[in-house]
């Protein structure tokens, strides 16, 4: 890898990183309401999928989204602004943390349900077949999901029809709060991918380079008409499941014993002339412009509360 591509790529994460703290501090002052779910030790993954896509590919992927959201091209102030339910917000305001969606980058959510997105993904790749469009649906998950009947069905319906579709999967070991191993007998998710003759492999989730290449690698197959591939991201979150989650199901050393793994530290180890005070520098200017127009955005009136609400009506 070149250096300048080093460079990107720390940049990019280090925004995650600083983002999702400032989020942090926001949400303990009670400007971000609702819930929470951080990115912070995750940011390799949306760093190095993002950047083996084209602008018209398609993305979808769950309520741990602002890293993939920021990643992916959405600007940090209208994601804050969605966050402080801002009709500035990527979603006029009404979408929220786990709700991102931003058509201009075909950022196609933020899905609260676990498990949610994958069935939805596959119906765009099949859209995209059906039409001959020439993209490549990506659906970025947890290994929760796995636990779910749409991943199954979601997976068997790719591989039959033969659709474009990446999917990834962020295996942090914990779905909520259990560990994988308590959920599923088989804890190499990528081996039931295989079971459905997909293309399947894992790779170190926290490291940004090993992502990117799996990525491009995989995205080329896609591309060649050679139907779905699976990724399995071995990666771990540094904080809570949420902001509610009191963490009583892993213990504090687990955590540290990770923290020499960060994304951040492993990427200037192997480019130790990235300039980080340089990009710091940078960073906290744009998340400071992000909370004044987070701030001094503007909260939807309620004359148009129905607006974008659709109804059937029944006739008998």
């Amino acid at each position: 890898m070149e250096l300048d591509l080093a460079r990107e790529f720390y940049r990019k994460m280090l925004l995650i990183r600083r983002f999702e703290e400032k989020c942090v501090e926001l949400y303990s002052k009670e400007k971000i309401r609702g819930f929470l779910h951080l990115y912070i030790g995750e940011e390799a993954i949306a760093v190095g999928i993002m950047d083996a896509l084209s602008p018209e590919d398609a993305v979808f992927t769950t309520y741990r989204d602002h890293g993939q959201a920021l990643a992916r091209g959405i600007q940090p102030n209208r994601i804050l602004a969605e966050m402080y339910g801002k009709v500035e917000g990527c979603s006029r305001g009404r979408g929220g943390s786990m709700h991102l969606f931003d058509a201009h980058t075909h950022f196609y959510g933020g899905n609260a349900i676990v498990a949610g997105g994958l069935p939805l993904a596959v119906g765009m790749a099949l859209a995209d077949k059906m039409m001959k469009r020439n993209r490549v649906t990506v659906c970025i998950f947890g290994d929760g999901a796995v636990a779910e009947g749409e991943f199954h069905e979601s997976l068997n319906l790719a591989a039959l029809w033969h659709l474009p579709v990446l999917f990834v999967c962020e295996n942090n070991g914990y779905a909520m709060g259990t560990a994988l191993e308590f959920t599923e007998s088989e804890t190499n998710i990528s081996l039931k991918a295989a079971a459905y003759r997909i293309s399947s492999r894992q790779v170190d989730g926290m490291d940004v380079v090993a992502v990117a290449e799996a990525a491009q690698e995989a995205v080329s197959e896609i591309r060649a008409g050679n139907g779905p591939v699976f990724i399995e991201c071995l990666t771990y979150r540094f904080r809570a499941h949420s902001m509610f989650d009191a963490e009583r199901y892993r213990e504090k050393s687990e955590v540290e014993e990770w923290k020499k793994k960060d994304p951040l530290l492993l990427l200037h180890q192997r480019f130790p002339n990235i300039d980080i005070d340089k990009y710091e520098t940078e960073i906290v200017q744009i998340i400071d412009e992000a909370v004044d127009f987070a701030e001094n955005g503007t909260l939807e009136s309620i004359d148009d509360l129905e607006k974008f609400v659709y109804s059937c009506e029944v006739i008998p």
